[in-house]
């Protein structure tokens, strides 16, 4: 049977916490999200509407063939998972496909 050699709490080498026993505080973040919509060409402006009034977006490129390209900030993955699905379930929107996806440490 093995037995620990030292008295360091796992957790603690997991947290980062091993030097001091000061809490870990995770700086702010936040997640940013590049997808492209497809519509109707027809249905472009309205799709680009609806998409600019959910929180966090941004239209950044638009193809006349029915594309936008869109950026989404939100301030955790939850909130951006939860906001492309949004923008997947509009009216006229045929797909969106995330393109790039980061996480900005602050």
């Amino acid at each position: 049977m093995l037995t620990p050699r030292t008295s360091v709490d796992r957790r603690a080498l997991i947290t980062g916490r091993v030097l001091t026993s000061d809490p870990v505080v995770a700086p702010p973040s936040g997640e940013i999200a590049s997808i492209i919509v497809q519509t109707r060409p027809e249905q472009l402006d309205r799709v680009a509407a609806d998409i600019l009034a959910l929180s966090g977006c941004e239209i950044h490129g638009r193809d006349e063939r029915g594309k936008l390209i869109v950026v989404v900030d939100a301030p955790d993955a939850g909130t951006l998972g939860a906001t492309m699905n949004r923008i997947g379930l509009l009216p006229h929107v045929h797909s969106a496909c995330l393109v790039f996806h980061a996480i900005d440490a602050g």
